[in-house]
């Protein structure tokens, strides 16, 4: 039976989020290896850190390429604060030589710093207001809190593929999705009950296919 795979790309904790899989009956499997990967039926993708060494460390594990096939294949990708935003094209954060490292482009756009004059890192409880019906937000408050904690922000460049912003200071897009890919800024497995309400979301997407 093909399973959750919760990837370990060495740049999260990942006990947590998996046992707030559990919570919802998700029953994950976390694993580095490249061909569980791309045979999974779903797959999370946390991550926590610096893009550069996170996208470095995907590449030197031969997890690019995985992530490449589930994306391809639309298999169902939910990418996590750092995990999110390796799914966008490039990272203001990213810069080897004055060239960026690249991101995994499943959605089109950068992730940028927060504007001079905010307190950086984003740390603690905020607000993610959906901007659609998308279903990973089936079902919870409109508003409901998350645990946030970052310094960068990820801007799409086509509007229909925020699902969710947060105020601060301005407005961001703290949900992406384009298709079978989907990113969180914030950390569900941090997030109480509106934090395991969205993965238990997750796992009914993750059924209707």
């Amino acid at each position: 039976m093909k399973k959750l795979v919760i990837i370990d790309s060495g740049s999260a904790n990942l006990y947590s989020i998996f046992k707030a899989c559990e919570m919802v009956s998700l029953e994950p499997e976390i694993t580095a290896d490249p061909a569980a990967i791309t045979k999974a039926r779903a797959v999370i993708f946390p991550g926590v850190g610096f893009f550069d060494h996170a996208a470095r460390l995907l590449n030197e594990k031969k997890l690019t390429e995985a992530l490449f096939h589930v994306i391809k294949n639309n298999i169902p990708l939910l990418g996590i604060c750092l995990g999110m935003q390796l799914l966008f094209t490039e990272s203001e954060e990213s810069t080897v030589l004055n060239q960026s490292i690249k991101g995994l482009n499943a959605i089109e756009g950068k992730v940028k710093r927060f504007p001079t004059g905010l307190p950086v890192p984003h740390v603690g409880w905020n607000n993610a207001v959906p901007t659609g019906n998308h279903p990973l937000f089936d079902g919870l408050k409109k508003g409901a809190y998350f645990y946030f904690t970052h310094s960068y922000y990820v801007k799409p460049d086509k509007n229909t593929s925020t699902i969710a912003q947060t105020d601060y200071g301005f407005s961001f897009t703290s949900a992406a999705a384009e298709n079978n890919v989907m990113g969180v800024q914030f950390h569900p497995e941090k997030s109480g009950l509106a934090g395991l309400h969205l993965l238990a979301n997750f796992g009914k997407i993750i059924a209707d296919k």
